[in-house]
């Protein structure tokens, strides 16, 4: 016998019989498989695109502020300033920091507008006071000061003072600008050793 002279079978009497499928059922059935495709694999790929794109953005802002080469306006992160032991008071304005590390020594480099009894209550802090700045005296280097663009050129009067702490205790050079009575300016260098 040939394939072609093989009797057709009829269908089970137990299965129900098969009515042809509407075509607009058809293609809603595919438009839906389709749409659950896509979304399958659509929206995860899409989470990646825009994760990859917030990393590679993340990267590059800390690159622009580590590469920087000065002060950047804001405040120093709570753990640089404890490392550091540059407690800036609250409601200080003019707030700028810079930070700079190497294997010999790390440096913080902070500036800020504040009151009288902040300025007492900042020198407290550190473990020195305010009589111990000296009028006319620039704690902070020639080297550190070029390293973040400072000047102490202009009007005064300036006081300073060396806070020398035992290692691995920082030390700090703090330059005062009284050219305010009322709020000075203060410049802080505290320098750590790895």
């Amino acid at each position: 016998m040939t394939a072609a002279s093989v009797p057709r079978q009829s269908s089970s009497p137990d299965e129900p019989s098969r009515t042809p499928e509407d075509p607009r059922h058809r293609i809603r059935r595919r438009a839906l498989t389709l749409l659950i495709i896509v979304l399958l694999i659509g929206v995860p790929a899409g989470y990646l695109v825009i994760s990859a794109n917030q990393s590679r953005d993340s990267g590059k802002d800390k690159e622009e502020k580590y590469s920087a080469t000065g002060l950047t306006a804001g405040w120093p992160s709570r753990v640089q300033r404890r490392l550091y032991q540059v407690p800036i008071p609250g409601w200080s304005s003019d707030v700028a920091y810079y930070e700079t590390n190497n294997w010999k020594t790390s440096r913080l480099y902070a500036q800020f507008r504040t009151s009288n009894e902040a300025l007492d209550t900042f020198l407290d802090n550190i473990g020195t006071n305010t009589g111990e700045l000296k009028q006319d005296k620039i704690a902070i280097s020639a080297r550190d000061q070029r390293i973040v663009g400072w000047e102490f050129t202009g009007p005064g009067p300036w006081y300073g003072l060396v806070h020398h702490q035992k290692d691995p205790a920082p030390t700090q050079d703090i330059v005062v600008n009284r050219s305010d009575p009322q709020h000075p300016m203060v410049y802080v260098v505290s320098r750590a050793v790895p």
